[in-house]
């Protein structure tokens, strides 16, 4: 049985086009009912509506708290019936009232090897530390920024010549992979927080 998911963004969205395209495999055991943006103008809710998902705007702009844009997602979340949440891009830290609701049922994808270079401009932080390996780690959503329980990672090699731009693009290509394995394992319930590795 398909497991109705929902994916919050704030951008363009290639890794929510990633798991749209995951998902219309006929065995893929999970399905996306709807893409949430906090920003009224993120190309990704087009690219969304081009392959006849339901878009819905939680603008953040709009609320005098971050408690209160939680409060608002956490009620667009209920409303659109999914079971998981997938964030893609998605630039709001959110607060531990909306991660507790849906633990263990939210997932991110950040790029890096956590625990390594969380937070922003993964790839120049990379560059400049001389690391020989970089990549993406999809995890589970907790209340600290990029410190949820691994699910899982694709690493990448860090080539002498590479920019950040270079690196981003090949860690966007792991991703593009990764992310959709790691929804598949979540869906078919394979991996917990408490048993966040992928079973197979």
């Amino acid at each position: 049985m398909s497991v109705p998911a929902a994916i919050l963004i704030s951008g363009r969205g290639s890794n929510m086009l990633a798991l749209i395209e995951a998902c219309k495999a006929p065995d893929f055991p999970a399905h996306i009912v709807q893409v949430i943006s906090n920003r009224p103008q993120a190309p990704g809710l087009d690219i969304a509506r081009q392959h006849g998902i339901d878009t819905r705007v939680v603008d953040h702009t709009d609320f005098a708290s971050r408690a209160a844009f939680d409060q608002a997602l956490g009620r667009a979340l209920r409303e659109s019936g999914a079971h998981l949440v997938c964030l893609a891009g998605f630039m709001r830290l959110l607060g531990p009232d909306l991660v507790h609701a849906w633990h263990g049922r939210m997932i991110n994808i950040h790029p890096s090897l956590l625990p390594a270079f969380k937070g922003l401009n993964t790839h120049e932080r990379a560059l400049q530390a001389g690391v020989s390996e970089h990549g993406c780690t999809v995890h589970f959503v907790s209340a600290g920024m990029d410190e949820g329980p691994v699910i899982g990672q694709e690493s990448v090699p860090v080539k002498p010549e590479d920019t950040p731009q270079t690196l981003a693009r090949r860690v966007l290509e792991a991703e593009h992979r990764l992310y959709p394995a790691c929804l598949r394992a979540l869906a078919q319930g394979r991996i917990t927080p408490q048993s966040p590795q992928i079973q197979s």
